[in-house]
């Protein structure tokens, strides 16, 4: 599993956890496939930041999960 902290580890229509901008106090993640990525360096600390298919939410990843990955 990748951190999503480098624009390379993340591709478009790969499933992800990422941290809403809301969601940050708490960490918690939110599941769903990259529709687009809207981070333009290579890299960031805090992860990349995607928006998602489901529902065009946007956060930074926090991981980059295999398909069929249940936690």
């Amino acid at each position: 599993m990748k951190d999503g902290r480098s624009r390379s580890d993340v591709s478009v229509g790969a499933l992800v956890d990422i941290v809403l901008k809301k969601d940050q106090p708490t960490g918690r993640l939110t599941r769903g496939h990259v529709k687009r990525l809207l981070t333009k360096s290579s890299t960031h600390p805090h992860g990349i930041k995607v928006m998602l298919e489901e529902g065009d939410q946007v956060g930074r990843v926090q991981a980059v999960l295999e398909e069929g990955t249940t936690v």
